[in-house]
């Protein structure tokens, strides 16, 4: 009963709704942001943090809801990078071209969003770039609890054929694994996730939700299911150590609290000397 007195931060329905969206979004970010570290493809999560902002603003001028720019903008841009990288991992030289490209458009954006609609919703381009996780509403917490779930769901079922398409792709393809059209399907679930991560900490620090854990998680085990589910489960504990800080110092933004615990638990692993074992005896 202590932890739901009305003291409790878990007694306040805000808080009821940030640990629920923040919980899933975190166990859906950990579990591609593993895959993105495991396939080298940080870069394309850096470059859809601006596409997330970008498409969240272009929704905002147009009149629609934030959300619809998030989801379409990235997961198109995301699907994009596998058609214009080879056998659907984009290179440096395909993510540079099209970020430079999002970055323009956005600050033209900005600018359209301001000068139009800035009297109906002012603060609405801040929050897309750092994040308004502690006034998510009940709807939308739920919404985004469902969409994390899927999020999580397609990446356990496509773990297996995609963990062989990543460690030896010509084997894969040779076995006859889908491998082009796993790596557009992942790239358009990696989209989906960081509009996700949006939410709970903004277009600008989002890359640090999927990689921070997932680089944790890889450091401390080279067994890849257990990377995965450690991925997960540190990216859930981080988003819980950032919501309470928030809460205990309301002069502390919630998505700096949370990157603040993920770069912490990152460096830690610098700390940890893993023990010589012998080479996984996970399969692929």
């Amino acid at each position: 009963m202590t932890f739901l007195s009305a003291g409790s931060p878990l007694s306040q329905p805000f808080f009821q709704h940030a640990l629920l969206a923040g919980t899933s979004i975190a166990a859906a970010c950990g579990l591609v942001g593993c895959f993105l570290v495991l396939r080298a493809q940080v870069f394309s999560a850096d470059a859809l943090s601006h596409v997330a902002f970008t498409g969240a603003m272009a929704a905002l001028a147009l009149g629609y809801d934030l959300r619809l720019g998030l989801f379409a903008a990235t997961i198109a841009i995301a699907l994009l990078f596998g058609t214009l990288g080879r056998g659907a991992r984009p290179d440096d030289v395909v993510i540079g071209s099209v970020f430079s490209w999002i970055l323009g458009l956005g600050a033209f954006l900005i600018t359209l969003y301001t000068t139009s609609r800035s009297t109906t919703d002012g603060s609405a381009g801040v929050s897309v770039l750092f994040g308004s996780i502690l006034g998510i509403s009940s709807a939308h917490a739920v919404t985004a609890a469902l969409l994390a779930a899927g999020i999580c769901l397609v990446m356990l079922l496509i773990a297996r054929p995609l963990l062989f398409a990543t460690v030896d792709e010509a084997v894969a393809a040779a076995r006859g694994v889908p491998v082009r059209l796993l790596g557009h399907g992942f790239l358009a679930v990696a989209g989906a996730a960081a509009a996700e991560a949006t939410q709970a900490v903004g277009s600008l620090l989002l890359l640090g939700l999927l990689a921070a854990p997932a680089g944790a998680a890889i450091r401390l085990t080279d067994r890849p299911y257990r990377a995965l589910a450690l991925s997960a489960g540190l990216a859930v504990l981080e988003v819980w150590a950032g919501l309470f800080a928030s809460y205990a110092i309301p002069e502390m933004p919630p998505s700096f609290a949370i990157m603040a615990a993920a770069t912490a638990v990152y460096a830690a692993t610098f700390l940890v000397r893993r023990p010589t074992t012998h080479p996984a005896t996970e399969t692929v």
